[in-house]
C-alpha cells in the first residue's frame, strides 16, 4: 500500500547508477548498506566530510521503513524519560534527550541551508491519556530534569476529552521523501542491489563484490547475525497509519500513552491517524486498518481515507538504539538499528555519531548509543519474553505445515492486513509467494 509520502514523491534518484560507473571496481572509503533515511544521511555527512562513499540499496531509495513513517522529528517518545532514569540512570537518560534535541536543530539547519521544500514545521508534541494523568505528571518531571521544556495544556484539538496531557514545544515534522530526494541527489547510490554477506572490507551482493575501508550496516535490522547478536537484543513491531481528508485541522502532534492510544498529526491537507501496533507476526486475525477506520469514522464522521500504510520498527530491549561499532571483533564495520518508532530523529543522531567516529572525532553521545553496552536491569525482562516467543515459534515446526523463516527457522504467521508471512521471532516478512519483504533474512523462502 502506498504511503502519503510516496504519493507526494514518486522518484528519488542518486547522482550515479551502475550504467554510469563501474561501482564494484572502485575501492571506497565507506560503503553504506541501506538507502533509508539513516543510510543516506550518514552517507551525506561522510561525503561532506571528504569521504568517497557508496550506498547500496536492496530495493529503491527510501522504499522501506522511511516511507512508512509518520515523520515526527521529536525528543518526545512516549513515557520515556521516567523509564530510562529508572532503568539506565540519569546520565544516559539525559544524553538520550539532548541527542534528540540536537537532531531537531540539525534537521532545521540542514533544511534552511539547502533551502529544501519539505514542509518542515516546528510543532508542539503532546502526550495524552484517556484514563489517567499520573504517569504524565511523572514524565513531565523527568523530562524537565533532562533539560527539556514541557508544558501542561489541553488545546482541545483532539476529538475527545483527555484525562491528562503534556506538551514538548519546538519539536518538528516534515515530508520525509521530499527531504530525502534533495539529500540523495548528491550521493552515489546503487539500487536493486541486495547485500547478502560481509567479509572484513568486502561487501558481497549477489554476483558483485565491493571493497571499502569502512562499512556501515543501515539495513533497519542488521543482516549479519554473528558477531553482534542483534537478533537476541531486539524484536520488531508493526503499526498502521491512515491519511484522512475532510477533518478539522490540528496544530500539534499527539501520541496516546494508553495501551490502545492513537497518534495524530497534520500533514498538509491530510490528518494522519496511527495506531494498532503489534509485535510482528502477531496479527493473525487482522483488522488493524478496520480498527483505525472505525476510529476515524467515530471521531471524524465526514472524513475520507486517502491512503493507508504500515511500518515496522526495531525495539531494543533497553529502549536505546544501537549506533556504533558492529561488534568488538569487526573494527571496520558499523551498525545503525533499534529506532523504536522514532526513526527520523534517530536517523540524524546516527548520521552525526558515525560521521564523527569514522572521521576520528569523539562524539558527545557515542557512549550512550554504543552497541557494546549492556543494561541488565532494562534488558532482562524483554530478553526473557523474546526467548519465550522464539521457543514457541520453533516448537510449532513439529505441529504445523506453515513455512519457516529463511533467517533462523522460526515458523511464520500470516498477516491478513498486509497479505504477508511474518516471523514473530525477529520480524522478517515475505509475500504470499515467498519473496523477501523485510530483513533480517537476506533471501526468499524458496532459496
Amino acid at each position: 500500500m502506498e504511503s502519503l509520502w510516496r504519493k507526494q514523491t514518486k522518484e528519488i534518484r542518486g547522482r550515479a547508477q551502475e550504467a554510469d560507473v563501474k561501482l564494484d571496481r572502485t575501492t571506497w572509503d565507506v560503503i553504506v548498506i541501506g538507502a533509508g533515511m539513516a543510510g543516506i544521511l550518514t552517507a551525506f555527512y561522510l561525503q561532506e566530510a571528504g569521504k568517497k562513499v557508496l550506498v547500496l540499496e536492496a530495493d529503491r531509495i527510501c522504499g522501506g521503513q522511511t516511507e512508512g513513517t509518520t515523520a515526527k522529528i521529536t525528543s518526545q517518545h512516549g513515557i520515556k524519560y521516567s523509564t530510562l532514569i529508572k532503568s539506565v540512570g540519569m546520565e544516559a537518560a539525559r544524553g538520550y534527550a539532548l541527542a534528540n534535541e540536537k537532531a531537531i536543530r540539525e534537521y532545521e539547519k540542514l533544511i534552511k541551508n539547502r533551502e529544501i521544500d519539505c514542509q518542515f514545521e516546528r510543532r508542539t508534541a503532546y502526550l495524552y491519556s484517556l484514563r489517567e494523568k499520573n504517569s504524565l505528571v511523572v514524565e513531565k518531571r523527568a523530562a524537565l530534569s533532562m533539560g527539556i521544556d514541557v508544558v501542561t495544556e489541553d488545546k482541545g484539538e483532539l476529538p475527545f476529552q483527555v484525562k491528562g496531557v503534556i506538551g514538548f514545544p519546538n519539536q518538528a515534522q516534515f515530508s520525509p521523501l521530499k527531504f530525502a530526494r534533495n539529500i540523495a541527489a548528491e550521493l552515489t547510490i546503487l539500487e536493486n542491489c541486495r547485500v547478502t554477506e560481509l567479509k572484513e572490507h568486502l561487501v558481497i551482493a549477489e554476483k558483485k563484490v565491493f571493497t571499502a575501508e569502512k562499512i556501515v550496516v543501515a539495513t533497519h535490522y542488521p543482516i549479519m547475525d554473528i558477531p553482534g547478536f542483534y537478533f537476541l537484543r531486539q524484536h520488531q513491531s508493526r503499526s498502521y497509519v491512515l491519511a484522512l481528508s475532510g477533518c478539522k485541522r490540528i496544530e500539534g502532534m499527539y501520541y496516546g500513552v494508553d495501551r490502545e492510544g492513537l497518534s495524530f498529526r497534520q500533514a498538509g491537507d491530510h490528518l494522519l491517524l496511527g495506531g494498532a501496533s503489534h509485535r510482528t507476526g502477531e496479527n493473525k486475525k487482522g483488522g488493524a486498518y478496520e480498527y483505525l477506520e472505525e476510529m476515524a469514522r467515530k471521531y471524524y464522521p465526514n472524513c475520507q481515507v486517502e491512503a493507508k500504510w504500515s511500518a515496522q520498527d526495531c525495539m531494543p530491549h533497553d529502549g536505546i538504539p544501537f549506533i556504533g561499532k558492529y561488534s568488538f571483533f569487526t573494527p571496520n564495520i558499523y551498525v545503525i538499528t533499534g529506532f523504536q518508532k522514532w526513526g527520523m530523529t534517530f536517523s540524524m543522531i546516527a548520521a552525526l555519531i558515525l560521521r564523527d567516529e569514522i572521521m576520528g572525532t569523539e562524539n558527545t553521545f557515542g557512549k550512550i548509543f554504543n552497541p557494546q553496552r549492556f543494561h541488565l536491569k532494562a534488558s532482562l525482562p524483554h530478553l526473557l519474553t523474546d526467548v519465550g516467543v522464539n521457543i514457541k515459534s520453533l516448537t510449532k515446526a513439529l505441529f504445523t505445515d506453515k513455512p519457516s523463516c529463511a533467517h533462523l527457522g522460526c515458523k511464520l504467521e500470516w498477516n491478513p492486513d498486509e497479505q504477508s508471512w511474518e516471523c514473530p521471532c525477529h520480524g522478517s516478512r515475505y509475500t504470499g509467494e515467498g519473496k523477501l519483504v523485510d530483513n533480517p533474512s537476506v533471501k526468499d523462502l524458496e532459496e
